[in-house]
């Protein structure tokens, strides 16, 4: 089984005042768990660690980490992964950001797990890093 994480879950895995934190960690960290990014992860946690939180050497670490872990399975996005993230945002009400995420795990069968209740876990789309049914 892969995980895609979203940047919410990395972010919160750095963040110990974060809800997700106690569950987060373990995800990001456990060598058993095959994980997978977008390329799209890598600027979004980018911006929020090192623009927002103003810490630019947490963020590249942080950023080698997801590379790292993701072992080869860093996405880049393509005509029809838009094209179906697209699709998705419209019919669910999503930001194209959102989608793609949904997108790329519909598209190679991997669970997203994901920080954002209200537009993503809320609809099904996504489950929740404290979901305790991981493997």
């Amino acid at each position: 089984m892969v995980f895609l994480l979203d940047a919410s879950v990395w972010v919160a895995s750095k963040d110990s005042n974060d809800r997700y934190f106690d569950a987060a960690r373990p995800l990001v960290v456990s060598p058993a768990r095959s994980l997978a990014a977008l390329d799209l992860t890598l600027y979004e946690t980018a911006n929020v660690v090192g623009v927002r939180w103003r810490e630019p050497a947490i963020a590249k670490t942080l950023c080698q980490t997801i590379v790292a872990r993701c072992a080869g399975r860093v996405l880049e996005a393509d005509e029809d992964l838009i094209g179906s993230a697209i699709e998705l945002a419209t019919e669910h009400g999503l930001t194209a950001y959102d989608a793609v995420y949904v997108a790329a795990a519909r598209r190679y069968d991997w669970t997203l797990v994901s920080g954002d209740v209200a537009d993503l876990v809320s609809k099904g789309l996504a489950v929740a890093p404290d979901a305790a049914d991981y493997p």
